[in-house]
């Protein structure tokens, strides 16, 4: 590890050994190692330096650079130096979980098919509880969901034909989530550069309110946009399955006719 003295540090680092020394007095830089009267810095004083000037060209208050560097060194992340966590990683779901033997899931989904648990370990909806093959016990991490499906199957639908559906519906749930983070994180930016982060108590306030009407925003409009589409969509497919069981319908009184030599159905419409 390469050794500097305070001199040979400060012009590395492109700034002056007066901020080094005022960087160590706030606590932004580790004190150096002495031998003797000399203070010896490490790579470690450079690349933390390096940091510092980072943000405060980024427009960064010592205050602020502080707060972060104080709560990388205690292990937070980024999101909790910045007071975001709480907003940034509470889940948006709320899908109760809960845990079942192997043989109850099986049950329920009328399936033993190893490739199809696997797709719902992908998707989220299950996780196996031990190393065994097959596992013992699944947590089941959306419990609405899986409970729904096991319901489809039990009326007769195939979990195969279940499980491909719902992976058409994850890939386009992710397009719209994307639409909708991405233009939170436009508000957000919004005079700012990409990448800027608040540096007032005021403006961490503000950011952490948007996310949070964001997320419910979000959650509402994509909820009864999915009704209204589900409505829609469901008008049109009935007519349609309904104007196909009158074809089907009239059909077989044309054929019944024709057997018979009676009315057909053109006639018994006259």
């Amino acid at each position: 590890m390469t050794e500097y003295r305070i001199d040979d540090l400060a012009r590395a680092a492109g700034t002056t050994t007066r901020n080094v020394r005022g960087y160590q007095d706030r606590g932004l830089l580790p004190r150096p190692v002495r031998r003797g009267r000399i203070a010896i810095y490490t790579d470690t004083h450079l690349a933390r330096l390096r940091v510092i000037n980072d943000l405060l060209k980024r427009g960064f208050t010592i205050r602020h650079i502080g707060e972060f560097l104080l709560g990388i060194q205690r292990g937070d992340d980024l999101a909790d130096v910045l007071g975001l966590r709480e907003v940034v990683s509470e889940p948006w779901s709320t899908a109760t979980s809960t845990t079942m033997t192997t043989v109850d899931l099986k049950d329920l989904l009328n399936s033993a098919n190893p490739a199809l648990f696997q797709r719902l370990i992908e998707f989220g909806l299950i996780r196996p509880e031990d190393d065994g093959s097959p596992p013992a016990r699944y947590t089941i991490l959306d419990q609405e969901t899986v409970s729904a499906y096991g319901r489809l199957v039990k009326l007769g639908l195939p979990l195969s034909g279940i499980v491909d559906v719902h992976g058409r519906l994850d890939r386009e749930m992710s397009a719209v989530a994307e639409t909708v983070i991405s233009a939170g994180r436009r508000a957000v930016t919004e005079g700012h550069s990409d990448g800027w982060i608040p540096q007032t108590d005021v403006e961490s306030d503000w950011a952490a309110e948007l996310l949070t009407e964001l997320r419910r925003a979000g959650t509402v409009s994509a909820h009864n946009a999915l009704d209204r589409a589900l409505d829609r969509d469901l008008a049109r497919q009935l007519e349609d399955y309904l104007g196909r069981a009158r074809d089907a319908a009239n059909a077989a009184v044309d054929d019944t006719a024709r057997d018979g030599e009676g009315p057909t159905a053109s006639d018994v419409a006259d």
